[in-house]
């Protein structure tokens, strides 16, 4: 969108940006001369030096014919006027327009025409410009910000809150000025954190504001300072859902067809959801996948799983109030029966497991068959003697289905 405008060969004017103060002219040389880049008065290891020997090589800055920079000087509002000229080449925005206070045979009276009719500048009430008045930090950053078109991309007050005097800015230079916070316009020397919006901007400020403006838009290449405001994108809020309470959540448990415990024991148990859990609107909030960490407890007669933890299969860990039906079907072991004929594709309940031991007089329940890995040996003497024991008997793909019982909110991101 933007262009440079071409250097001049050979020769260097002493523009606008070289003056001081309440001059009412630019110092100009006379004979043509190669564009100054160095200057007596700007050492290599100044905070600005790369800003302005970059814009001195591009024509659009220039020194003092005794050789210096002045770098703390300040910057006129005609001034930055033939600045911008010089850095930015853009069609007209608008009809020119004669300010009140700025005659035809004043100096800035082009530069000044150009920066209003391209849409950097603007002027006062009363048809003003206000040529020699010296200009704040915050308007030069909503020049460019307005010059650019550039709008804020994340909200106005969050990016503003970067600074520590923030309160300081004007509300008209709010929204610009987070824009080209945005663009990595903004340079903050000594300390990044203040901005100084009022304070009038020196020729040093104005250089690296506006050589960080061509930088934004790809017409120069970054220099590496430490005094460039660069905010880390903040991520976006996150998107709650509510799951509602009596949600219904599938499972599965994919270790064993069958569970057994006895009527009484509680068993660790984990499962795992085996369809998505969606929104009206499609929208998934507990993948198929995830896991429900919860455990078999003595309900009614029976048993019942008690939910306790949802795990994602992002990792994003919620507590989980649910359960299932009380399950209340049992399964008669009998002495003599074979064990391998009822712990074939079934994982017992440590209980469970005990009672099968002593009614079958087979110690040999490997560990991995009990649920959790508990020990059984304790157990057994509980059910010392019996010939046969009544066992829940648990379909787990089926019996234990779940229900929320509470509200749950979730993360979407």
């Amino acid at each position: 969108m933007f262009t440079l405008n071409p250097l001049q060969s050979k020769i260097a004017l002493f523009m606008a940006v070289s003056i001081t103060v309440g001059t009412v002219a630019p110092l100009m040389t006379v004979a043509p001369s190669f564009a100054q880049t160095s200057f007596s008065d700007v050492s290599s290891n100044y905070w600005a030096s790369q800003f302005i020997q970059q814009l001195s090589q591009r024509g659009v800055i220039a020194g003092f014919p005794d050789g210096t920079f002045r770098a703390e000087e300040p910057v006129t509002r005609a001034q930055f006027a033939a600045m911008i000229n010089k850095a930015f080449s853009k069609s007209a925005q608008r009809q020119p327009i004669n300010f009140n206070d700025v005659p035809s045979n004043y100096w800035g009276y082009s530069a000044i025409r150009q920066a209003y009719t391209i849409g950097f500048l603007s002027g006062y009430p009363g048809n003003t410009f206000k040529p020699n008045q010296a200009i704040p930090r915050e308007q030069v950053l909503v020049s460019l910000a307005n010059g650019l078109d550039y709008v804020a991309t994340s909200n106005v007050e969050y990016t503003l809150q970067y600074y520590n005097d923030s309160a300081s800015i004007s509300g008209y230079a709010r929204s610009p000025i987070a824009a080209a916070t945005d663009r990595k316009i903004v340079v903050n020397y000594p300390n990044v954190k203040f901005l100084n919006p009022g304070v009038t901007a020196t020729r040093a400020q104005v250089a690296a504001f506006i050589y960080q403006a061509l930088v934004s838009s790809n017409q120069a290449s970054a220099i590496n300072s430490p005094y460039i405001v660069s905010l880390v994108t903040p991520p976006p809020p996150p998107i709650s859902v509510t799951i509602p309470q009596g949600t219904i959540i599938p499972v599965k448990y994919e270790k064993a067809g069958k569970i057994l415990v006895t009527k009484d024991e509680t068993a660790p148990l984990t499962l795992t959801t085996s369809q998505n859990v969606i929104t009206q609107d499609g929208t998934v909030v507990i993948p198929a996948g995830s896991e429900i960490i919860g455990e078999l407890r003595p309900g009614q007669g029976g048993s019942q799983f008690i939910a306790q933890k949802l795990i994602l299969t992002t990792g994003k860990e919620y507590n989980l109030v649910a359960s299932s039906d009380v399950i209340t079907k049992t399964e008669t072991v009998k002495k003599g029966i074979s064990t391998s004929s009822i712990i074939k594709n079934t994982v017992l309940g440590a209980g469970a497991a005990a009672a099968v031991s002593a009614v079958t007089g087979d110690r040999a329940i490997a560990t991995e068959e009990v649920l959790g890995g508990a020990g059984i040996g304790a157990l057994i003497g509980i059910f010392f003697g019996r010939n046969s024991v009544d066992l829940i008997a648990i379909e787990p793909n089926t019996d234990l289905e779940m229900t929320i019982n509470q509200n749950l909110v979730v993360s979407l991101q």
